[in-house]
C-alpha cells in the first residue's frame, strides 16, 4: 500500500489539454482539503475561461479523426484503462479516501464499480449498429446509421469521483466522442489520476481534456454557449441541473442529467424483516448517506414498524465514525462544513416537527465534518426531512396503513430516481413496478447500481440513462438514409 505522502507527491495537479499537462492561465491554484482533518492535501491548477476554450478547441480538433478510429481500437484503449485502474486500485482508493472521506473499504468498492464501466463499454464499442430494411411500400430501402454526437462537456460530482467520471467518459470514448471534463472542485485528484491512466492507455491527444476549477460557472458557461459543443452531461443537484438545461437551450444541446433524489424505502407487512434491515443499512449508509440513490425516507407498515425500527437502530449503532484511513472506520466525515450543517438543521427541524431521536442526532466535534449515525422514529407526514434530500447518515422512519397509502407517500415528491421495496408478494412487486414513479426500483435489494443496467430517473431526477446498453445511445445520433430500390433497372 502506497503511503499518503508518496501518493500526494506523485498525483498530477495540473490541467490536461490536448494531450499535455499544463498550469492554468495566470498560474492560479485552489486547495483540496481532507474533510476528516480539515488540512490541505494539495493545490490544483484553477482553470480559467481561456483554459476552457483551449480544452474545447482541442476536443473539436480531435473529433474528426477520433470518430473514424476503428471501434475495436477504441475498445482496446478502454480495456487497457480498465486493467490499469484495477492494477492501481490501492492508489485510487487512497486518493478518494483522502479527498472525499469515505472509508478505504468503500473506496476500494468504488474502484471496482468505476472500473467496470470501462470494461462494459469496451465491449459495447464494437456493437454499435444501425439497420437496413425495405420500406413498407417496397419502393425504397431504409438505412439507419449511428454516429457520434460530437464534443461533450462532462460536469461530475464529488461523492463518487471515480465512478461518476468513468460512467460518462467510457461510453463517450466507445461512441467516438471527444470531451472536456470538469471534475468537482472538492475532489479533483481522482479525476486527474484517471486522466493519467488514460494517457498511459494510449488515448490520443485531445480526446479527453480535464479542467479542474473553483469557478465552475465562469469556465463552463461559455462552453455551453459554444457551437462546437454538442453534448452536456451533468450529475448533481436539481437546482444546478435546471440552470444548465436552460443554458443549453440556445445550442439545443443533447443533455443527460442525473439529478437529485428522495428515495423511499418501503417495508411491507409480509417482508422478511432481517433482510429488510440488511437492505436498509446498505441503502442508507453507502457512502455515509452521501449518495443520490441513498434511502431518504423509510416507510414501514405500522404492524412491523417497531420490530424494524429496533433492529435497524441496533445495526446503526455498530457504525464507527473515523478518518477513512483508520482500519476501524466504517463511516467517514461528510464532505464539508455546509453539508454537515444542513444535515444537522434537518434533524433539528424533524424533532421540532414531532420526530423522536432513537439514535445519534448530533454533529461530532472536530477536526473533521463528522455527524453521528442517526435514526428518527415517529416522523410525521409533512415533516421537512421527508421532502428534502438529506445526503448524510440520517434515517427518518414513518409508517403507512396499506399498500395504497404506501404508494401515495412514495410518489409524494417531485423526484423519481430510485425506490426500494421489501415484500414477499410477487404480485405486489409487479404492481409497485407499474405504479411507483421512479427510474429504478430495488425489490428486496438495497443496492441497484450496476454498470450493465440503465441508471437514471424521472420527474425532477433527470433526463437520460447511464450504463447498460442504453448508456452508449446518449452519445450517438441517428441518421436515416433513404435509398432508391436497388432492384429497379429503369
Amino acid at each position: 500500500m502506497i503511503s499518503e505522502t508518496d501518493l500526494l507527491a506523485a498525483l498530477p495537479t495540473g490541467l490536461y489539454i490536448d494531450g499535455a499537462w499544463r498550469d492554468a492561465t495566470g498560474g492560479g491554484t485552489f486547495a483540496v482539503t481532507d474533510p476528516a482533518t480539515e488540512e490541505v492535501l494539495a493545490r490544483v491548477a484553477d482553470a480559467t475561461p481561456e483554459d476552457g476554450q483551449a480544452a474545447l478547441a482541442a476536443a473539436d480538433r480531435a473529433q474528426h479523426d477520433w470518430q473514424r478510429t476503428a471501434p475495436r481500437e477504441r475498445a482496446e484503449i478502454l480495456r487497457r484503462a480498465f486493467e490499469l485502474v484495477t492494477a492501481r486500485a490501492d492508489e485510487f482508493a487512497l486518493t478518494m479516501t483522502l479527498e472525499m472521506g469515505k472509508p478505504l473499504a468503500e473506496a476500494r468498492g468504488e474502484v471496482a464499480y468505476g472500473a467496470e464501466f470501462l470494461r462494459w463499454f469496451s465491449e459495447e464499442a464494437p456493437r454499435i449498429a444501425g439497420r437496413y430494411a425495405t420500406a413498407p411500400d417496397g419502393v425504397n430501402r431504409l438505412l439507419v446509421v449511428k454516429r457520434p454526437v460530437g464534443p461533450c462537456l462532462f460536469i461530475t460530482p464529488w461523492n463518487f469521483p471515480l465512478a461518476m467520471a468513468t460512467r460518462k467518459i467510457a461510453p463517450a470514448i466507445a461512441a467516438g466522442c471527444t470531451m472536456v471534463l470538469k471534475p468537482a472542485a472538492l475532489t479533483p485528484l481522482t479525476a486527474l489520476l484517471l486522466t493519467q491512466v488514460f494517457e498511459e492507455a494510449g488515448l490520443p491527444a485531445g480526446v479527453l481534456n480535464v479542467i479542474p476549477t473553483a469557478h465552475a460557472g465562469a469556465v463552463t458557461g461559455p462552453l455551453i454557449k459554444d457551437s462546437r459543443l454538442r453534448k452536456l452531461s451533468f450529475t448533481g443537484s436539481t437546482e444546478v441541473g435546471r440552470r444548465l438545461i436552460a443554458d443549453s437551450a440556445d445550442q439545443v444541446l443533447k443533455v443527460s442529467m442525473e439529478l437529485g433524489g428522495n428515495a423511499p424505502f418501503l417495508v411491507f407487512e409480509d417482508a422478511d424483516i432481517a433482510a429488510a434491515v440488511d437492505g436498509a443499512v446498505l441503502a442508507k449508509m453507502r457512502n455515509g448517506g452521501e449518495a443520490c440513490v441513498a434511502a431518504n425516507r423509510f416507510l414501514v407498515h405500522e404492524s412491523v414498524a417497531d420490530e424494524f425500527s429496533r433492529a435497524f437502530t441496533a445495526r446503526m449503532t455498530a457504525f464507527h465514525p473515523a478518518r477513512g484511513t483508520d482500519p476501524a472506520s466504517t463511516i467517514g466525515p461528510l464532505v464539508d462544513a455546509d453539508t454537515r450543517d444542513k444535515v444537522a438543521a434537518l434533524v433539528e427541524g424533524a424533532v421540532q416537527d414531532g420526530a423522536r431521536i432513537a439514535l445519534g442526532g448530533a454533529a461530532i466535534p472536530g477536526p473533521g465534518y463528522f455527524y453521528q449515525p442517526t435514526v428518527l422514529v415517529d416522523v410525521p407526514e409533512g415533516a421537512r426531512i421527508l421532502d428534502e434530500e438529506i445526503f448524510g447518515p440520517v434515517a427518518p422512519i414513518t409508517t403507512f396503513r396499506d399498500e395504497e397509502q404506501a404508494i401515495r407517500l412514495a410518489n409524494a415528491t417531485p423526484f423519481g430516481l430510485v425506490c426500494f421495496a421489501f415484500t414477499q408478494d410477487l404480485n405486489r412487486a409487479l404492481r409497485l413496478a407499474e405504479e411507483l414513479e421512479t427510474g429504478m426500483l430495488g425489490i428486496n435489494a438495497g443496492v441497484v447500481s450496476n454498470p450493465a443496467a440503465p441508471f437514471g430517473g424521472v420527474k425532477l431526477s433527470g433526463l437520460g440513462r447511464e450504463g447498460g446498453i442504453e448508456g452508449i445511445e446518449e452519445y450517438l445520433e441517428t441518421c436515416y438514409v433513404g435509398i432508391a430500390d436497388p432492384t429497379r433497372k429503369d
